[in-house]
């Protein structure tokens, strides 16, 4: 599977567009958490921590992603965005990484 973030790929033509495919993943990061990295941040510190849980959240969303897009018999993935938000209210500090994009046969 061919993923980018560009509309096309130089030298290839989209023989076919099968449709918009996202992908979500969610962490929730917990009141421990956030005391360290307020704190690591302070002092100039690496939060290594809660990178490494939003490492995981992306990977998620992009294997949902993936996946989606294989069910569609795409071959690539083409325009693909990443956008974070943090939910907060009644859902705590729980941050949604989604990913979208077209996917295509070339």
């Amino acid at each position: 599977m061919i993923i980018v973030t560009t509309p096309s790929i130089d030298g290839k033509t989209v023989k076919k567009y099968l449709g918009i495919v996202a992908g979500e993943g969610l962490i929730g990061a917990n009141v421990y958490q956030d005391i360290f990295s307020g704190i690591r941040d302070v002092v100039g510190g690496r939060t290594s921590s809660y990178e490494e849980q939003l490492k995981k959240a992306r990977e998620i969303a992009m294997e949902s992603m993936i996946e989606k897009a294989e069910d569609l018999e795409a071959n690539a993935i083409l325009n693909v965005r990443v956008k974070y938000s943090n939910l907060g209210g009644t859902m705590g500090n729980t941050i949604l990484v989604s990913i979208t994009g077209t996917a295509v046969e070339y």
